[in-house]
């Protein structure tokens, strides 16, 4: 096989005022022509380091290579050392030779740009074409990353696309110029099962029609199977583990990854607790079953029921949301995008309900519109017998302390110039729940300690913590008021498996000591499928099938139902 991407002895320190940390130690690794090599670990492990060393995008300093060597070779004859190559020389390969998709598609696409101009911008710098043909292939890549309505998305700005679809532009941007080496940074964390799929295929086939090799980053053990050829596993800046995907599946040799392996919801039973990655690298793995046997859970499974009523809590009746689409020239709207469409179901007090479809189905629109978020259209929502679409405004706001919501991005959600604990208390502060400061404080720190965290982290800033911790920050904040009902917006979907793991045993932890009602949006079945008692699917505004999690997940009674279960990841 001719090597195409060779690292050697790769190591890189970031400075910073507390000293030098040591982020990649001594990492070596090789990508062969038509290869597919799949890098895994936790946040903070070095993945996306490693991936943004190759293109020299890591600002140096902070950034300092010690030592290594990263050498690509397109022919196998000329070999170009990447540290050391000119400024230009980068720019050539830059997005021609390497490409990257990046994991955050919303920070890497330009805000004033429509999402065509920048793929046909992709285009014209690499390519000798004209601006006509440039459109034309913009156009084609935006069809084969199974964009919707490719003319009509073309002369749309990033913000009015979804998650998923800002993804797909990425997608298409990077590989509008057929790279002979395609690196993906978590390129599919923010798509649903069946875009997932569609995508993997995709990268598979191209990979195959051009011999390019692939770099593919990612915290989804179960995509890892469906598409790569040979696994590496980082932990803490080094490689532990490298192997074929099925040996590594079938026979982790490091406690690292039989820990990552086992942690996965979909291996087991509803209520059981999850198994954490510290609880394989704490103990003497060595005689340890594998893979682990579900009697080892400390938990016995949960009753089906999840402690669920047949009290209704909160009912929604012909529910619509209708947003503007087309309009004539002077303003009049001529066409609907309806969001949800005459939906009608009803939330028991004490259960979760999962709330599962395919980007764009409108489940962050239902859930911030039950929420009263979001005005809706047409319909009513009752909530403990109250039509929340008639109540006055005050009525409303009073009432907002029973119905909180932890949003998809934690980061986003918290400002960043308050400290956690300051925007844990904020609410406390808005619904006048107890009078003193230093009663407030101690209640946070209370927050803090049952989320995971620790009463010092008070006094820090959002920046300061990693994804999974922001995550159980909100989570805290929206606890705060001792809320009956919560909506869960993709609360785990960017979270690496053991953290997910972590917030997934914690909600289950805290449901059962505050008895609140949670409604969790997600495009993960399998994850939904652990934490829910029930679950509704949802496809292009209205609700295709709705019922108990095990009966929907094993039994799909829609055809749309059973393409989305097909599409999960399996594994081996």
């Amino acid at each position: 096989m001719q090597p195409l991407l060779r690292i050697q002895d790769l190591c890189i320190d970031f400075i910073s005022a507390a000293g030098n940390s040591r982020a990649l130690k001594g990492i070596s690794l090789t990508v062969n022509k038509g290869e597919i090599v799949a890098i895994v670990g936790e946040s903070g492990s070095g993945k996306s380091v490693t991936s943004l060393a190759i293109l020299q995008l890591l600002p140096s300093p902070p950034a300092i290579y010690t030592s290594g060597t990263i050498e690509y070779s397109e022919d196998g004859q000329t070999t170009i050392d990447l540290l050391k190559a000119s400024p230009a020389l980068l720019q050539n390969i830059r997005g021609n030779k390497i490409a990257m998709i990046f994991q955050e598609p919303m920070t890497s696409l330009n805000p004033v740009l429509t999402c065509g101009e920048q793929i046909t911008e992709a285009v014209l710098s690499h390519k000798k074409v004209s601006k006509n043909t440039a459109h034309q292939l913009a156009l084609q890549w935006m069809e084969k990353v199974k964009l919707p309505n490719p003319d009509l998305l073309f002369k749309r700005y990033p913000h009015q696309l979804s998650g998923g679809q800002k993804q797909r532009v990425m997608i298409a941007m990077a590989m509008c110029c057929e790279p002979s080496l395609l690196i993906c940074d978590e390129p599919t964390t923010a798509l649903d099962v069946t875009v997932q799929k569609t995508v993997l295929q995709l990268i598979r086939e191209l990979q195959q029609q051009t011999g390019m090799g692939v770099i593919f980053i990612t915290h989804d053990l179960g995509v890892v199977a469906e598409i790569a050829d040979r696994t590496l596993v980082l932990y803490k800046g080094e490689i532990v583990e490298q192997n074929s995907v099925k040996t590594l599946f079938t026979q982790p040799a490091h406690p690292y990854t039989k820990g990552l392996l086992a942690c996965r919801p979909v291996l087991h039973r509803k209520g059981e607790r999850l198994p954490i990655v510290t609880d394989f690298l704490n103990a003497n793995t060595s005689d340890r079953e594998w893979p682990p046997s579900t009697s080892e859970q400390e938990s016995p499974q949960m009753d089906t029921n999840g402690g669920r009523k047949n009290e209704v809590l909160l009912r929604a009746e012909d529910l619509s949301v209708w947003f503007p689409g087309k309009k004539t020239f002077l303003g009049k709207t001529t066409e609907y995008i309806k969001a949800v469409d005459d939906v009608s179901f009803d939330v028991f007090k004490g259960e979760t309900l999962g709330l599962v479809g395919e980007s764009g189905c409108g489940k962050t629109t239902l859930g911030r519109t039950i929420l009263r978020l979001i005005a809706p259209s047409s319909g009513k929502i009752f909530y403990e017998g109250r039509d929340l679409t008639t109540v006055s405004k005050p009525d409303l706001r009073a009432m907002r302390k029973d119905l909180q919501i932890v949003f998809q991005d934690p980061y986003s959600s918290l400002n960043p110039r308050l400290t956690v604990g300051s925007a844990i208390a904020e609410p406390l502060k808005v619904h006048s729940i107890l009078a003193a400061d230093n009663k407030r404080r101690e209640r946070v720190k209370e927050l803090l300690e049952k989320v995971g965290l620790k009463p010092e982290h008070y006094n820090r800033y959002p920046h300061e913590f990693s994804g999974g911790q922001r995550q159980r920050i909100v989570i805290a904040r929206a606890l705060a008021l001792n809320p009956s009902f919560i909506v869960c917006d993709e609360s785990v979907s960017a979270l690496d498996v053991s953290v997910q793991a972590q917030v997934l045993n914690l909600l289950n932890d805290l449901k059962k000591e505050f008895g609140f009602t949670v409604v969790f949006i997600s495009h993960d079945l399998s994850v939904v499928r652990y934490i829910s008692d029930r679950i509704m699917v949802m496809n292009k505004g209205r609700i295709e099938e709705i019922g108990e999690a095990e009966d929907i997940y094993n039994h799909p009674q829609s055809a749309y139902t059973q393409r989305l279960i097909t599409a999960i990841p399996k594994g081996f």
